[in-house]
């Protein structure tokens, strides 16, 4: 495991967002690539969380981009993520029962543990399934995957140099709290990379230029946006720019981030806003 970067180069950070969310970011990062450009070849971390750690360690292990995109038109890839009323108002419960940010990851830490879910060795089977190809820490790529500490609310990064395996590590990031068990690595329990900052954007402090793509800007409970995260980093010097869907996206992925049908309207979607803001993409990622 380790911690925020250190060095003044190049992050990319990809956010968490259910399964419509992670269509939607297939399509940006294919509208990036159609228009010339080469994300994983600039970046000097790439930083995932939920979704995000999905598609962040497929792409960082050689998948095109087209190729994750156009298996979302094809509604490839499917997440099963059935979430009951009785979920939503126990996850609801738990993270907005405290005015404190790590208060309230806790609170959502310990009604995970006490969920009754899916056996957990359903969701790593799921979990194998997505990462396709991506079977092992790539060796190129400085990679870092974010889960929550289920027992203590805090949040670390898996890594190559660490001894965690890449699948147990993305299980981890995914792992919603009440809707999935936690996942077991290391010896200890994990939720969801994003119950607090969807996107985790603070762990690109020190790089000079950030390009965030978030699905969701904000996790449910007293915690920072990702906004508030980017506005943080410019303040301190960074060049960062935060994509997160706009009006059209928002229409294409409706309110339920969790319905397949919504795949390949938000995968489209997410292509057309790519390469509209191609021109400042590339202007950030090229320092030009």
């Amino acid at each position: 495991m380790s911690d925020s970067g250190d060095n003044h180069g190049t992050a990319l950070v990809l956010g968490g967002g259910g399964p419509v969310g992670g269509a939607w970011m297939t399509g940006v990062l294919a509208g990036l690539a159609d228009a010339g450009i080469d994300l994983l070849g600039g970046a000097d971390v790439v930083i995932g969380t939920s979704a995000g750690a999905i598609f962040g360690a497929r792409m960082a292990c050689g998948e095109p981009a087209r190729k994750s995109y156009e298996r979302q038109l094809a509604r490839a890839d499917r997440i099963d993520l059935r979430v009951t009323a009785a979920q939503t108002l126990r996850f609801l419960w738990a993270a907005l029962g405290s005015r404190d940010s790590q208060r309230s990851v806790q609170r959502l830490g310990r009604a995970a543990l006490a969920a009754r879910t899916a056996p957990e060795s359903d969701v790593g089977r799921t979990i194998a399934t997505l990462l396709r190809d991506a079977t092992a820490w790539p060796g190129n790529t400085d990679l870092r995957i974010t889960a929550i500490d289920a027992h203590t609310g805090v949040l670390e990064t898996f890594d190559a140099a660490g001894k965690i395996p890449l699948a147990e590590a993305v299980a981890a990031s995914c792992a919603v709290p009440v809707v999935r068990p936690p996942a077991t690595a290391g010896g200890r329990r994990w939720i969801d990379g994003g119950s607090r900052a969807t996107a985790n954007i603070h762990l690109a402090r020190g790089y000079r230029r950030v390009l965030v793509i978030a699905p969701l800007t904000t996790a449910p409970g007293p915690h920072p946006s990702a906004q508030q995260q980017t506005a943080e980093l410019a303040a301190e010097g960074a060049d960062i720019l935060l994509v997160s869907p706009d009006r059209a996206a928002r229409r294409a992925m409706g309110r339920d981030l969790t319905a397949d049908t919504r795949r390949p309207a938000a995968a489209h979607a997410g292509h057309a806003q790519a390469t509209a803001l191609a021109d400042t993409v590339t202007r950030l990622w090229t320092g030009c």
